[in-house]
């Protein structure tokens, strides 16, 4: 199973960009999408997180100018991110949790990709 995840680049503060995560292999189900940050220095973080019902959780700093939606039909997941600010600045990661055909559960990662946040 690989997630590979796109959209990243460079905005101007007040700015919009929407991610994608798109999830392929040998997929049972995937109970859970989640994209994760890391900017320089700092630990990696939970931005937000969609279960498979449609529930979502956000990090406090990205309530109300994030939002995460999938379409379950072809497993991926998107981070739609209005009024972006400089410290939004990081390299997003996409994560899931994925039940697959061959048995098991597993949590891959997908590669990153880069938001900057910068007039």
């Amino acid at each position: 199973v690989q997630l590979q995840a796109s959209g990243g680049g460079l905005v101007q503060p007040g700015g919009s960009l929407r991610l994608s995560c798109v999830a392929s292999g040998s997929i049972l189900s995937i109970t859970l999408m989640a994209w994760y940050r890391q900017a320089p220095g700092k630990q990696r973080e939970l931005v937000a997180g969609i279960t498979s019902g449609g529930t979502t959780n956000y990090l406090d700093s990205v309530k109300g100018r994030f939002t995460i939606f999938r379409d379950n039909a072809k497993n991926t997941a998107y981070l739609q991110m209005n009024s972006l600010k400089p410290e939004d600045t990081a390299v997003y990661y996409c994560n899931a949790i994925v039940r697959t055909e061959v048995g098991g559960t597993i949590r891959p990662w997908g590669q990153g990709t880069q938001v900057t946040v910068s007039s």
